[in-house]
């Protein structure tokens, strides 16, 4: 066996997270109402007096690698909302989780003022689905804090993305779109050590455009960056398998393995139990790193 991943560093602010020597799991915490999988807590935990705060300590717990925390749905035909609600349900969680744990924090935001907010807060990566074109106004935010960032592909926006699904070769296109944003970013002074690319998976594609992309991840790797991949509970698992959205883990369990075994760095995921003991196994099959063995 071989290691897809060879040896590559992520830096985010002070952090240098090592991204080649196991998949590392980032937790979702959907700070929402109208979350497309269901989990948005502002609905399961409204009394909270800090929503999110019980979830994100449980995925702690779990041993995720990063949180990240997102207060807009990026769903199909999702609503924006404005900066100060975002900031309203977004920024109570940052605060005390910076004070009380050492996971790393991701905002999933495309709002410069939002980022802003967080990284002064003490967050270290932007999560930007906005990412192919990236806005030069977040990227100057991305330099001057030396921030993470997760460039993301979609067109359009989530209001529209559904109707842009139109490509000549999803690959080519996706690679070349996700390229052009990296050449802005390093224009705009951003390292490239400090970026992690997504294809946007369910983000103006088809059912069938989620599944080619995952057929042929390890393709993304001529880009020079390592790659985050997030599938869980979405909609084109449902339409595979013809569940609903609270019975998708072994679907999700099928696509993070194999983008895994494909050399994804980071997978982003709402089940981080289940998740984190399947990819350990094929971390354990894939890569030349010796897996501890109890006696």
């Amino acid at each position: 066996m071989f290691n897809l991943r060879p040896s590559s560093c992520w830096h985010a602010r002070s952090l240098k997270m090592d991204l080649g020597v196991r998949t590392w799991i980032m937790g979702i915490v959907n700070i929402t109402p109208d979350s497309f999988s269901g989990d948005g807590v502002l609905s399961k935990y409204r009394n909270e007096k800090i929503p999110g705060l019980s979830h994100a300590l449980k995925l702690i717990d779990q041993g995720v690698d990063i949180l990240d925390i997102g207060g807009e749905s990026s769903r199909p035909g999702a609503k924006r909302i404005t900066i100060q609600e975002e900031s309203r349900r977004v920024m109570p969680l940052i605060n005390v989780l910076t004070k009380r744990s050492k996971v790393p924090l991701a905002v999933d935001t495309y709002k410069p003022l939002i980022a802003r907010q967080a990284l002064d807060a003490g967050a270290c990566i932007i999560n930007l689905i906005k990412g192919t074109p990236p806005p030069i106004a977040m990227l100057k935010v991305i330099k001057r804090y030396d921030a993470g960032l997760i460039l993301m592909h979609m067109r359009g926006t989530p209001q529209n993305m559904q109707s842009k699904t139109s490509y000549t070769d999803i690959i080519v296109d996706v690679k070349n779109e996700l390229r052009k944003a990296l050449e802005s970013c390093t224009t705009c002074g951003i390292k490239k050590k400090n970026i992690v690319i997504d294809p946007g998976i369910g983000f103006a594609k088809t059912v069938e455009q989620n599944l080619f992309l995952l057929r042929h991840l390890k393709r993304f790797r001529t880009l020079g960056v390592p790659i985050l991949v997030g599938t869980s509970r979405k909609s084109f698992i449902g339409k595979v398998l013809g569940t609903p959205i609270k019975r998708r883990l072994t679907g999700t369990l099928a696509t993070v393995v194999l983008s895994a075994a494909s050399g994804a760095n980071i997978l982003r995921v709402h089940d981080v139990k289940e998740i984190k003991e399947a990819i350990a196994m094929t971390d354990a099959i894939t890569t030349a790193v010796k897996p501890r063995v109890d006696a």
